[in-house]
């Protein structure tokens, strides 16, 4: 297996995408892969979480952020095994490879879940508040539905191609937008996300939650949303691979720079 040029850590020689696959990605900024979650992985993963959010009650999200209407969790890597093997499945290390480069890390994993009956919709952000820059695209993210994604239970939704516009909607606009599309599918469903997009929860008005799981991807000379380092276990980074170690840049000492001072970043969440 060829190693990473920057710490000696493993790579994959990745060709599973088709041409019109990236070409997706490129143009209008998402890719939404169908049952890519098998059966029993989707299970374990409804039943950690739910698990999680019972053992960790009012505390459950806040090594990140809260956000009133939902129940999140954070640093899930340290929660469970089924995650720490999400992060690194190669279709989706293909698909962050085409939206930002070779070097990318994983910048945070969450879990998020709408309540029912809640109608507040989040504000149009891009993630982390990241704008392209002179090297190009650096923030992805990757949405794992453990529900079924409807018109009406709390669909993300998006505009499509903007994130080639290289700025930022007005800060806290819920306004219905030209060409917004709502990201809708089947529980196991994967949608990849460059998320310099402008995008946006919607409100549930439904009597049922709906879960998804966030893996955020960064590129390497950015910091990381939530430290993985600082926020793992001995036990936890003692099981991991070379690779999992990789995209956690467990080993990076240029990543211990950026992100031992992160602030948490988030698109529209504050403190």
């Amino acid at each position: 297996m060829p190693t990473h040029p920057k710490h000696g850590a493993p790579t994959l020689t990745l060709t599973i995408l088709s041409a019109a696959d990236r070409r997706q990605l490129d143009e209008l900024g998402y890719l939404a892969l169908s049952d890519f979650v098998p059966a029993t992985m989707l299970e374990e993963m409804r039943e950690r979480v739910e698990a999680l959010w019972a053992e960790e009650g009012d505390d459950a999200g806040s090594e990140f952020r809260l956000e009133p209407g939902t129940r999140r969790l954070a640093n899930l890597v340290d929660k469970g095994n089924v995650f720490a093997r999400m992060i690194v499945m190669p279709e989706i290390l293909e698909c962050i490879e085409a939206v930002i480069g070779r070097d990318y890390k994983l910048s945070s994993l969450n879990a998020r879940s709408t309540n029912p009956h809640n109608p507040e919709a989040q504000p149009w952000h891009v993630d982390a508040g990241a704008i392209a820059d002179e090297r190009g695209y650096w923030v992805c993210n990757t949405i794992w539905m453990l529900d079924d994604f409807t018109p009406d239970n709390g669909a993300t939704r998006m505009i499509p191609r903007s994130h080639t516009w290289r700025r930022l909607p007005a800060p806290g606009n819920r306004d219905t937008l030209p060409d917004e599309q709502l990201v809708t599918g089947g529980a196991g469903t994967v949608v990849v996300m460059n998320t310099h997009m402008w995008h946006a929860g919607t409100g549930n008005h439904t009597d049922q939650c709906r879960r998804a799981l966030h893996g955020f991807y960064t590129r390497g000379d950015k910091p990381q949303q939530q430290y993985q380092k600082a926020l793992l276990r001995t036990q936890t980074i003692a099981a991991l691979s070379l690779m999992q170690r990789k995209v956690l840049a467990l080993d990076d000492p240029e990543n211990d720079r950026l992100s031992s001072e992160t602030t948490r970043m988030s698109g529209f969440l504050k403190d």
